[in-house]
């Protein structure tokens, strides 16, 4: 080893980077403020019902409904009539002069106000069943008809219809720890969901004549009542969806003796629905663990969709804890099932289907349901109900309590494309995943969406990639939300907007949640600290309401990682991310220090009390300054360094030390507002490679600039910011030293 004494550095040429902004990004994010202040300022004060840890507090409380539904299903007039009684609980301190019920139905109904608040505009080329559907035919008459609301006596209870939310006006107030029923009569003609839309309705299969119905908001439905919101009776717009209390439901679905039903809960009378046969059939399939057994054959299934049946049949179905129910009935449905091995029991995974989803369905839907089940249990908690059921129903996906609608079939011929596919696997994915988000972690979906949809859709990736076939996840990767958040800040709402108020509502409430805990768990926390996060969050809340400050509590609660910092910018903000490199100083070793470096010790006051020997670095020449130089850095042996060395130095710590022939000063710099870890990869002249990864506080005194110096063996060939695209920098042309030529969009 070589000993250095009096070493000068001086800077080389300044390697500056210029970056380019376009129109669209040049104003930083909406609510721009200190980026690492603590979010005293956004969350709301913790108190006896939710705790600052993020967890239920000792005063915390949940309302409870429960409901005995009968409802009927005329297929030969797509109607559906029914009555209910609900048995509310008041679990709140507080007296409840009123109660509200949901009447989402209402949302399409000829005097509701959501057609009046969207813009229109002319087609100018439209399909002729497009055209009549829109300007000639009059259009179903939808929304709910109420016949009666009842007390447990049977004498009318007095009531108000505003649009989509019904009061009901109690005579004298509901006292805490008490509960009242009272029954509710109605009917409203069913949607052809493809033509006038809904998460709900039917799908008409022209050529025959026959339906396949999915059933959803088909009830009147209490509204949530809790310490956040009170009552929670915002108006059903259409795209914020549900907020909803638990309870058990008993439902009595009467529909067509040859019809096939499946719906949330469990069935209780299958051996007066179903052929002695198709019993056998289920029972091999709730000990077989490897495929579906299919219970409703497809040639069972095509003889019944041959006729109209004109008798009836009641399915009986029971669920526990659940805040929803949903329905599925048609004759064209195949059935089929399998076991599903949890750590702690074993459900059922199901699909229902018409022939014309197979081959396709019968190889993957149920197969999908079981990996899905098992993925989700495997991040937050083992999947409590008996079973989880996907729907074919072409252009949907929605979910329910145990049961979702989902799009994607084969053609005509059977024949299915990879992107027709992997869009049915990840639908279905996506769908069952709500199962845990929002029907058991129950948020409040009318106004927080990404609270379901984000963390569903970032679970929904993480369950793709364990199917371990390079599935292409549309969200999840950083990179995949860049068009997005580079986009034109007219367009873009922070997370935390009400889901009415959202422009891009896919990428808002599904995209970028989903990026933003993938970043927080890849490269910000690491997995071991996200996911037992995560998983806490999910147990604190599982079979409860809560709140976006619960959540982001909890994920710093339980994993000591200071992210207000990531919440203020990613959720509450709409930054963006963009570090690059703004300059690159190299420098060598010299003996002759200039007059500059001379007085340096002078200049730092109080704090140079080293009396010498000194040690300069001086900068490089132009020669020098090329990182493929292939010309050495002149490294001069001092004999002050040299006796300071073998005089205070041992033996052993003299084998330790290192050797530096190259010093660089790179500077970084922060165009983008939003904070974010500097990943850095060195490559040198060798080819090999070393990473760095800086903690986003790194900009915590200075939001725009940040340096680190690197004093090397070996000369460095290239320096590149993110190589691996994690964290959704908008622009990366900036990140690579010497600049790397890019292709624009023209080439």
């Amino acid at each position: 080893m070589r000993t250095i004494s009096l070493l000068f550095i001086l800077p080389t040429i300044l390697l500056a980077q210029e970056k380019t902004v376009t129109p669209a990004v040049k104003q930083q994010g909406k609510y721009d403020t200190n980026k690492f202040s603590q979010m005293y300022d956004l969350l709301a004060t913790p108190n006896m019902f939710r705790t600052a840890s993020g967890a239920p507090g000792p005063a915390y409380y949940q309302q409870q409904a429960d409901y005995k539904i009968d409802v009927e299903l005329d297929d030969k007039n797509a109607k559906l009539s029914g009555s209910e009684t609900i048995t509310y609980y008041n679990n709140s301190p507080d007296n409840l002069e009123y109660l509200w019920i949901q009447l989402d139905q209402n949302q399409a109904a000829k005097n509701s106000q959501s057609p009046l608040v969207e813009n229109e505009k002319i087609e100018q080329v439209l399909p002729v069943n497009k055209f009549t559907n829109e300007y000639l035919k009059p259009g179903l008459e939808r929304g709910f008809n109420i016949e009666y609301v009842k007390d447990v006596k049977g004498s009318p209870l007095s009531y108000t219809i505003n649009q989509t939310m019904m009061r009901i006006n109690l005579e004298t107030p509901m006292k805490p720890g008490t509960s009242i029923s009272f029954s509710i009569k109605w009917w409203y003609n069913i949607n052809n969901y493809q033509q006038d839309g809904g998460r709900s309705g039917y799908e008409l299969f022209e050529k025959e004549g026959n339906r396949l119905y999915v059933i959803a908001q088909f009830y009147p439905r209490m509204a949530v009542y809790n310490d956040v919101e009170g009552w929670q009776n915002m108006q059903f717009w259409g795209g914020g969806e549900f907020a909803l209390p638990f309870g058990n439901f008993d439902v009595n679905v009467t529909v067509p003796a040859d019809h096939v039903v499946d719906a949330t809960g469990e069935l209780i009378n299958r051996s007066e629905v179903f052929t002695p046969e198709q019993v056998k059939r289920y029972a091999l399939a709730q000990k077989t663990f490897d495929k579906p057994v299919v219970i409703v054959t497809q040639a069972e299934a095509e003889a019944a969709e041959k006729g109209f049946s004109n008798q009836k049949k009641t399915w009986k179905f029971s669920a526990k804890n659940v805040r929803d129910f949903g329905i599925a009935s048609s004759r064209k449905f195949i059935y089929d099932a399998m076991a599903v091995q949890l750590s702690g029991k074993v459900v059922m995974a199901e699909s229902v289907y018409p022939k014309e989803a197979n081959p396709l369905w019968g190889e993957t839907s149920t197969m999908t349901v079981a990996h899905t089940l098992k993925s989700y249990s495997s991040h937050t908690f083992d999947y409590p109900y008996p079973k989880a059921v996907s729907v074919s129903a072409e252009d949907q996906g929605m979910e329910y309590p145990m049961i979702c609608w989902n799009f994607g079939r084969p053609d005509e011929n059977g024949k299915t494309s990879e992107q027709i596919k992997n869009g049915m696997i990840g639908v279905v994915v996506h769908e069952v995943g709500h199962n845990f988000f929002p029907m058991i972690v129950n948020s409040d979906e009318r106004q927080w969406t990404w609270m379901d949809e984000g963390l569903n859709s970032f679970m929904e990736y993480m369950a793709e990639q364990e199917l371990g076939t390079n599935f292409p996840s549309r969200r999840g990767p950083a990179k995949n939300i860049v068009p997005y958040m580079s986009g034109d800040q007219k367009f873009l709402e922070p997370i935390m907007s009400n889901s009415e108020n959202i422009i891009q509502f896919g990428n808002n409430a599904y995209g970028k949640p989903a990026a933003g805990l993938n970043i927080l768990r890849e490269t910000i926390m690491g997995r071991e600290l996200f996911d037992y996060a995560f998983k806490m969050y999910a147990n604190r809340w599982k079979f409860k309401h809560p709140t976006p400050e619960d959540f982001f509590r909890t994920m710093e609660d339980a994993s000591a990682v200071d992210l207000d910092w990531f919440f203020r910018g990613w959720f509450y903000s709409t930054d963006f991310v963009d570090i690059g490199i703004n300059e690159v100083k190299q420098y060598y070793v010299t003996e002759t220090p200039t007059i500059a470096l001379k007085d340096a010790k002078v200049r730092k006051g109080r704090f140079g009390q080293d009396k010498g020997p000194f040690v300069y670095l001086i900068a490089s020449d132009n020669a020098e300054l090329n990182p493929t130089a292939k010309k050495p850095f002149k490294i001069e042996e001092v004999s002050s360094l040299s006796e300071y060395v073998n005089q205070k130095l041992t033996a052993e710590e003299r084998t330790t030390l290192k050797n530096p022939k190259y010093f660089y000063e790179v500077e970084f710099n922060k165009p983008g507002g939003m904070p974010m870890p500097i990943i850095v990869q060195i490559t040198y002249e060798d080819g090999s490679v070393d990473n760095y990864k800086y903690p986003a506080q790194i900009w915590r005194q200075n939001n725009e600039t940040a340096k680190k110096v690197y004093a090397t063996t070996k000369a460095i060939k290239q320096i590149q910011i993110d190589p691996k695209l994690e964290t959704a920098d908008i622009d990366v042309t900036n990140n690579a030293w010497p600049k790397v030529e890019t292709k624009s969009k023209f080439d």
